[in-house]
């Protein structure tokens, strides 16, 4: 009788190193996985200089069928380039800076944001309307203060004269996105900082939610 239960709790023995075994098994090609996939999302993930170019290569595009498309279609087809490539309400956030993007309520910020992002496209679809046979070449991407990347690119006109466009980008849950545009060494960024705190201070916000409008309105009617 000693025997056989001492032979049952062996076989229990085994059973629960058995089942420890599994588990610990289970356990591992879990993390496997898990490591698996999140190797290869980071390995989807386009680096600054591939969403530039991305984002050009669509700025080409959009003004080889710039006739075809008309304005309506070069503002439907930026769209969603655009927003997969900039990140809009960090850009208007910095613009406005802390202090008056603090006096403004969540409705507020989500007009701004909204508007902002309309005028963007708007003005990308309206001066990136026709091709003469520019071409942009990416001239280097290297490292900046705060985390952020500067990707230098320069854009190649059909009389053989030349812009240079730079762009910094940071890193987002989505991705690296653009957060300023420099033309020649001249910032976009501090050019409307300038321009939108200016009308803040002097007329309020629906001042300048009405001058974000006339702007839209005239990228359609240049």
């Amino acid at each position: 009788m000693e025997n056989v239960l001492i032979g049952k709790i062996a076989v229990m023995k085994v059973k629960v190193i058995n089942m420890k075994s599994i588990i610990k098994y289970k356990l591992a090609l879990l993390l496997l996985i898990i490591s698996i996939a999140v190797n290869a999302s980071n390995s989807s993930e386009k680096n600054p200089e591939q969403v530039v170019v991305q984002m050009q290569s669509s700025l080409i595009q959009a003004m080889k069928d710039g006739e075809k498309l008309g304005y309506d279609g070069r503002l439907k087809f930026l769209e969603p380039v655009i927003k997969q490539s900039h990140d809009m309400e960090l850009i208007i956030k910095t613009i406005l800076g802390a202090t008056y993007w603090a006096q403004l309520d969540n409705e507020q910020k989500k007009l701004i944001t909204n508007t902002f992002k309309e005028l963007s496209v708007a003005t990308y679809a309206s001066r990136f309307a026709q091709y003469e046979g520019e071409q942009f070449e990416v001239v280097e991407q290297r490292d900046l203060p705060h985390e952020q990347k500067l990707v230098r690119s320069q854009l190649t006109k059909s009389d053989g004269g030349t812009v240079n466009f730079d762009y910094v980008l940071h890193h987002t849950e989505a991705g690296w996105r653009i957060v300023n545009i420099l033309f020649d060494g001249v910032s976009d960024l501090a050019i409307k900082r300038g321009e939108y705190r200016a009308v803040m201070q002097r007329d309020g916000f629906p001042a300048l939610i009405e001058l974000l409008k006339e702007k839209i309105t005239a990228a359609r009617h240049p």
